[in-house]
């Protein structure tokens, strides 16, 4: 499975553009998902934030271990 997050203040892949769930529909077992626009959300570098996607990525080893 592949996991790509993006996060909805992201100015350099911004979400508007449509391109990440357009293109993960490419990926057997992909899924897409956007960070919410919260306070805690750092625009492109919400990536290195791990509490913000931690849930996610719980979900995607238990997938990954079926």
């Amino acid at each position: 499975p592949l996991l790509a997050i993006n996060s909805a203040d992201d100015l350099i892949n911004p979400p508007e553009l449509g391109i990440l769930e357009r293109e993960i529909k490419r990926v057997p077992h992909g899924r897409a998902m956007v960070l919410p626009l919260s306070d805690k959300t750092r625009g492109h570098g919400s990536h290195t934030i791990a509490a913000l996607w931690r849930d996610q990525l719980s979900i995607l080893l238990k997938d990954s271990a079926k």
